[in-house]
């Protein structure tokens, strides 16, 4: 259970009856966002209120009315997936500030500038969700988000979600351990050990990724590899 002071009031008005549980507005938003975890990790207490603030709980005979049952983790659940999170002023900021910088972090590492083939920097994509006035919910999941920035954000800067393909050439003293590196983080579409011991792949990736990638590759082989970017994948 979570303390306390991190709680805020999730309620559920339903058949005339009111129900309230405490929970941390983090957790509850990820629960309903599809997060699968412990009910109990996300509240402050196992009770079901009729009041939470004067500590009145709910009668078992409108928990039966509504929710056919009297267990805590059904109810919860419910309450949390199809109720009201009542956040403070400050609750409510940060974590409309915390989901904006994961909207453009995607944004940024995955599209790109269709003009240039490059990406978009992340104060580029933020100024241009300030020009549009993007509205963040904060409980809309991040692929709406993205979807709707994506759309307010298109007829003030060129962008669009892009893969591309980048040839890495590793040379033989260093192909063994950076391939294991590479081959967990990237997606290799093609590739050739040459007679020498270097590694040559084809990798593909999100647009917005390759100075990731550049930097990546740079520090598995100290600098030594070998990288040119083939074009956008059609």
């Amino acid at each position: 259970m979570i303390p306390l002071d991190r709680a805020v009031v999730a309620r559920l008005e339903s058949h005339g009856e009111r129900f309230e549980i405490l929970v941390d507005p983090d957790l509850a938003h990820e629960i309903r966002t599809g997060e699968q975890m412990d009910i109990e990790d996300a509240v402050a207490a196992i009770h079901i209120f009729e009041n939470a603030g004067r500590g009145e709980r709910a009668a078992d005979e409108a928990l039966m009315k509504v929710f056919h049952t009297t267990e805590f983790e059904p109810i919860a659940r419910k309450i949390i997936e199809k109720g009201e999170i009542h956040l403070t002023a400050e609750q409510r900021r940060q974590l409309i500030l915390n989901k904006r910088q994961q909207v453009i972090a995607f944004i940024a590492r995955h599209a790109l500038n269709p003009q240039t083939g490059l990406p978009h920097p992340p104060v580029r994509i933020e100024a241009a969700m300030e020009e549009a006035r993007v509205n963040i919910d904060p409980f809309h999941s991040l692929d709406d988000l993205v979807k709707d920035t994506m759309k307010a954000i298109r007829p003030l800067i060129p962008i669009r979600f892009e893969e591309v393909r980048v040839a890495v050439k590793i040379p033989p003293d260093q192909a063994a351990r950076a391939y294991g590196e590479i081959q967990k983080r990237w997606t290799i579409d093609r590739e050739e050990w040459q007679k020498d011991g270097s590694w040559i792949g084809v990798l593909r990736l999100p647009g917005g990724m390759q100075d990731e990638l550049f930097a990546d590759i740079n520090r598995v082989t100290k600098g030594n590899g070998e990288i040119k970017l083939l074009g956008r994948v059609t």
